[in-house]
């Protein structure tokens, strides 16, 4: 399999997109399949309970996650930027650098998750009849957290250098070892949650070995030698700078998101087996956005690197269009087959019910957080910092405010938990939207008119005296 480093500064911006997202759409997918394997073994073969367990983690998880992942996605926005202007070197070097960090942070924030599991699940008021099953699940999770940022880091890079085919490739190999691993460990060996924690910690595992070792043998970017290997304080300044903004942001709505569990979890198990069945639907929903957001944060760091901001306002433009339809095609799917797709994860009626009404109600609200999605492409890949941080404390406010204000104080109910997702994203939506008018008329539309000017001024003065005679005659 050759390496597919993908030039986009120059050609068909629809083209480069379409030709990077679809392959990262069908990671992406492959990606979630990790979840739904685990929620679908666990909800129809262990139970309402056992499924509430493995929901009730999700949001503690992924603030370790986003703690770490964000220093990797800052790490490819460098390197899209270095390599749009060609500067090689800086390339290799962002990449070693990136890989320091990234051997750190997640042993750091793995420990303290093993450790404070317990703590941070009574914090959300996790029931006590899934509370052992849920620190077990978290503990196993942050295990891998080593193996999930390593890889994520590794997929970065090659996405920045607009190679979207090898993350595909490895993501459909340790699926498919994730879900023998989840068939065999809990339906023939019987261990329960452990075998299904197990099972996606040991494909994790296998999917950074085998991509790490790919991504050297076949990628020039991913050769380092001896002399390539030292410590840079500059470009550990510059992918700190993007990553640490990016991680906080990520982290902030993984509180958010726990602010959000800590409402659900008031509700009962009924109610949290209905969230965790729309919130597993709904990072379904998000991968298409997510891989919009990608190819265009990828379009938008190579061409403003290149200093062609003409092609970044084009690649934004191109995006708006493409996510204005699927978002048509993605609410009609909801408001069509929400129950049916609700019904694939747990059997109890009560349950189905309750997830196809909460789908419905988001749905109404998939055009804004599209717009977030492609706002946040363009300012990621300009290098907007600010942004990433600004927009994650916005969701948190959102998220700690409106829920309760929703199903407590203006009697909602379980309704009022759907309605606040909403509600946020509208929110964050607005915000996202006028922060890019301001970046767009400083980063882009200014360099552009300046660089108009500049060449109507070098047109003017090539014009001979002779020639501005003979024009003036003809006049």
């Amino acid at each position: 399999m050759k390496s597919s480093i993908r030039d986009m500064t120059t050609g068909s911006p629809a083209r480069h997109i379409l030709i990077f997202a679809l392959p990262t759409l069908i990671g992406n997918i492959f990606q979630q399949v990790y979840n739904l394997t685990d929620s679908m073994i666990v909800g129809q073969f262990l139970g309402a309970d056992a499924f509430a367990a493995v929901g009730a983690t999700a949001s503690i998880t992924f603030l370790f996650f986003a703690l770490c992942n964000g220093i990797g996605s800052g790490g490819g926005v460098v390197v899209s930027q270095y390599y749009g202007a060609k500067e090689d070197g800086n390339v290799k070097k962002c990449i070693v650098n990136c890989g320091f960090i990234m051997l750190i942070v997640p042993v750091i924030f793995g420990t303290l998750g093993f450790f404070l599991a317990p703590y941070l699940l009574a914090l959300l008021e996790t029931p006590y009849e899934i509370m052992a099953d849920s620190v077990l699940y978290v503990r196993f999770m942050c295990v891998g957290l080593l193996f999930v940022s390593l890889y994520n880091f590794i997929s970065s890079i090659l996405k920045a250098l607009g190679d979207s085919r090898t993350p595909l490739f490895f993501l459909i190999v340790s699926t498919i070892i994730n879900v023998v691993l989840d068939l065999l460990f809990v339906l023939a060996f019987r261990l329960g949650i452990i075998g299904v924690a197990l099972a996606t910690v040991v494909s994790q595992f296998l999917s950074v070995v085998f991509s790490g070792i790919h991504a050297y043998r076949k990628n020039p970017y991913f050769k380092i030698s001896r002399k390539d290997i030292s410590l840079d304080r500059s470009m550990i300044f510059k992918v700190v700078r993007l990553g640490v903004p990016m991680s906080l942001q990520f982290a902030l709505i993984a509180i958010s998101s726990m602010a959000l569990q800590r409402v659900v979890n008031t509700f009962g198990t009924t109610v949290i087996a209905a969230f965790t069945a729309t919130n597993r639907i709904e990072q379904f929903i998000h991968q298409p956005y997510m891989t919009l957001a990608a190819a265009i944060s990828t379009f938008t760091g190579q061409n403003f690197g290149a200093k062609k901001q003409d092609r970044v306002l084009k690649g934004y433009k191109t995006g708006m269009i493409m996510m204005a339809v699927l978002t048509a095609f993605l609410m009609f799917v909801m408001q069509v087959f929400g129950r049916a797709i609700a019904s694939v994860f747990v059997s109890e009626q009560d349950v189905i019910t309750l997830a196809s009404s909460g789908l419905k109600i988001t749905s109404f609200f998939y055009l804004i957080l599209g717009v977030i999605y492609v706002v946040r492409g363009v300012l990621t890949g300009m290098g907007d910092a600010f942004f990433a941080l600004f927009n994650g404390v916005i969701e948190v406010i959102g998220r700690f405010t409106i829920p309760v204000m929703l199903t407590a104080w203006l009697g909602f109910g379980e309704t009022g938990i759907w309605l606040s997702s909403g509600i946020v994203w509208l929110i964050s939506g607005v915000t996202a939207w006028m922060r890019y008018v301001y970046y767009i008329k400083t980063k882009v539309k200014g360099p552009v008119r300046e660089a108009g000017q500049l060449s109507i001024r070098a047109s003017v003065k090539t014009i001979s005296p002779a020639d501005q005679v003979k024009t003036a005659a003809h006049t």
